[in-house]
């Protein structure tokens, strides 16, 4: 009797101590919003790391398609179905931030290690609302243009156009080989304006979006210019019809089978192409300049933020500032193909090759190339990019629409978010 009684309270113990092992573990949810199988593979091998280290804390990714994220994400947070961390590109945080939805992550930076090294553009590009650090960038996305040397040299042209007239008329030559090459890689879908920008600010010679009065610039005569040549582009057949819809896969797959010779793009294309094409094949050079000799290439970001209504805030900073450190960063823009947050990176040996040299060269030129970041302050920024922008920009390329009649509605839309805002933060 005393061995069964010894027998049963032991395994009573055993079965307390296994209650408390599973209400000490913490949950952490995680949403990642700018997908791929390979991205998403390296974040949870990183999470894995975490995990082995971390064995308290249980981080469960949550992965939506990005080409309908922004509005899952919105209908999410409506219902209440917050995760813990976000993946947040940088035209979201404006609508959550200003909200109260996304936690001020100053405090928690002050007492982080890793904040030593942390650049001055990621604490500036994360706190551009209410000058508070509502997200911290993972990386950059700077653009600049990928050509291909043997479609270029079939076409009779010696290298890579150098102003926006030659890159129309590159674009043409290339065109009539036939066989199926076009000029240029065009995006006509999810995330197109990025390139549309360039268009605008290149052939307007100004950078950004507004005026000092807060009207917007994108239905000025020079913008105008840009969106029509981008129309003239897609329906003289210098770009493959099927690119009315085409998102950053397609961009990708475009180029490196040799469909379109001309890609603008950012480095994450970059690990793609490189897979596919031989490095003696392609080259990467800056973006071409409008008529005032300069160019205005588009600098995104995305990183990590908080929901304010987090229950597991201190376990979700640990999670964040493990994979925002020096080795976890650096291994996370080799992978998906960003330039890395932390000081320092750029003279680890993978950044020094030619394949960097278009951006690089943008970096070290600021007087010449002037990147435009979005203005992420606007609360329905997310709104005018994923919706407002596919549909108007179609219309464009379609010919159901003017360039200027597509542009004014832009333009309206962004000056009256712009002045709304101006007006409550005198």
């Amino acid at each position: 009797m005393k061995k069964l009684t010894t027998t049963i309270l032991l395994g009573a113990a055993l079965a307390a101590l296994g209650a408390v092992s599973a209400w000490a573990e913490t949950k952490v949810q995680l949403l990642e919003v700018i997908t791929s199988p390979a991205r998403t593979e390296f974040l949870k091998s990183q999470l894995a790391e975490f995990e082995k280290a971390n064995p308290d804390i249980k981080v469960e990714v949550i992965s939506l398609p990005w080409g309908q994220a922004f509005e899952k994400f919105l209908s999410m947070v409506q219902a209440g179905e917050t995760p813990d961390l976000v993946e947040m590109p940088e035209r979201w945080v404006g609508l959550y931030a200003n909200n109260g939805q996304l936690e001020d992550l100053g405090p928690y930076m002050k007492d982080w290690a890793e904040a030593a090294t942390l650049g001055d553009r990621a604490k500036e590009f994360g706190s551009t609302v209410k000058n508070t650090q509502y997200m911290i960038p993972y990386g950059y996305y700077i653009n600049a243009m990928f050509y291909n040397k043997k479609m270029f040299a079939e076409a009779g042209l010696s290298g890579p156009p150098q102003t926006m007239e030659e890159f129309a008329a590159d674009a043409q030559k290339i065109s009539k080989l036939g066989n199926g090459k076009y000029g240029y890689c065009l995006r006509g879908g999810p995330g197109a304006f990025g390139s549309i920008q360039q268009f605008l600010n290149n052939m307007n010679g100004k950078p950004g979006y507004f005026n000092e009065d807060g009207t917007s610039t994108f239905n000025e005569e020079g913008s105008v210019k840009g969106l029509q040549m981008m129309q003239d582009i897609y329906m003289k057949g210098w770009a493959p019809k099927d690119s009315i819809s085409w998102g950053f896969n397609e961009l990708v797959t475009g180029f490196y089978t040799g469909t379109c010779a001309m890609l603008n793009q950012d480095p994450d294309a970059l690990i793609g192409i490189a897979e596919k094409m031989n490095a003696d094949d392609f080259a990467v050079a800056p973006w071409p300049v409008g008529p005032n000799g300069k160019a205005y290439p588009a600098l995104g970001y995305a990183g990590w933020a908080m929901l304010a209504d987090s229950p597991a805030k201190q376990e979700s900073w640990k999670v964040m500032s493990f994979l925002l450190d020096n080795k976890q960063n650096l291994g996370w823009a080799k992978t998906v193909g960003v330039m890395p947050i932390h000081n320092g990176a750029e003279q680890d040996e993978h950044f020094k090759t030619e394949q960097f040299k278009g951006w690089f060269e943008e970096l070290q030129n600021p007087d010449k190339y002037v990147f435009v970041t979005p203005p992420t302050h606007l609360e329905n920024l997310g709104v005018f990019y994923d919706s407002m922008v596919p549909t108007g920009f179609q219309e464009v390329l379609l010919g159901k629409k003017t360039p200027k009649e597509v542009a004014d509605g832009w333009a309206k839309y962004l000056t009256d978010e712009q002045q709304k805002y101006m007006a409550e933060h005198k």
